[in-house]
């Protein structure tokens, strides 16, 4: 885990297609209330809570209430973990990819 003691794994938390679309719908606006982002999917008031618990438990979102009502917001911070990772393999890829160039271009000549 990293330093913000998250209780979840981020590869974890965004393994799963709806948090994704979570994520991306959440860095698209400031905060989101949850009935707004419900209005998002096809499913329940309960099974978008529940992904936005283990977002929320990777330190993924952050939420606050405003009178009884909840927002959403992104804290995209835990990403780097997976950016740094990502990172370190499209160097494999960019060495690969170069190789890969190179033959293709002798089998040419």
């Amino acid at each position: 885990m990293s330093e913000n003691n998250q209780l979840r794994d981020v590869y974890d938390a965004i393994a799963d297609p709806t948090r994704r679309r979570l994520i991306r719908l959440l860095a698209e606006a400031e905060e989101i209330p949850l009935h707004e982002l419900t209005s998002q999917f096809q499913m329940g008031r309960t099974a978008v809570s529940k992904h936005l618990t283990i977002l929320k438990e990777a330190g993924l979102v952050l939420d606050r209430k405003v009178g009884r009502e909840t927002r959403y917001s992104l804290n995209a911070s835990p990403l780097r973990e997976i950016q740094d990772w990502v990172a370190f393999y499209s160097k494999f890829w960019g060495t690969n990819m170069l190789r890969l160039n190179q033959l293709l271009e002798e089998e040419d000549e």
